[in-house]
């Protein structure tokens, strides 16, 4: 269970990074890109966050996660020079891929299409995992 320092610390970090990435895709002059910061987990230690980004178009998600990982050093930096007055470490970041609406996009288009699974009991069984 997160402490409240944790949460506080998370949205902090959560604000300020949309804030960073954002600007370099605006400054960097690329379209047709949306960067958002869905999550911010801070380990109990304050030293690692875990940031969860989506990334629309999905398809350029997987290497535009590993650019941002290989710039983590210089996100990290402006983030410390953004938050240097509230933190005084500022932790780690490792960057994932929130694929939460591809899971929920993934269900409704299972219960819309053929395999609906409440429709057609069938399909539980091939369903189940082993």
């Amino acid at each position: 269970m997160e402490t409240n320092r944790q949460k506080k610390m998370g949205a902090l970090l959560q604000e300020e990074l949309v804030d960073i990435l954002q600007g370099e895709v605006r400054k960097n002059g690329i379209s047709n890109l949306i960067i958002s910061v869905s999550k911010v987990v801070v380990t109990t230690d304050l030293s690692i966050a875990k940031v969860y980004l989506s990334i629309f178009p999905t398809e350029k998600s997987a290497e535009l996660l590993k650019a941002i990982q290989s710039n983590a050093p210089l996100v990290k930096h402006d983030l410390a020079q953004r938050v240097k007055n509230q933190l005084r470490k500022v932790p780690s970041l490792m960057f994932y891929i929130d694929d939460s609406l591809d899971y929920i996009e993934q269900i409704d288009n299972a219960l819309k299409g053929d395999e609906n699974p409440i429709e057609n009991r069938e399909l539980l069984m091939r369903r189940k995992k082993k």
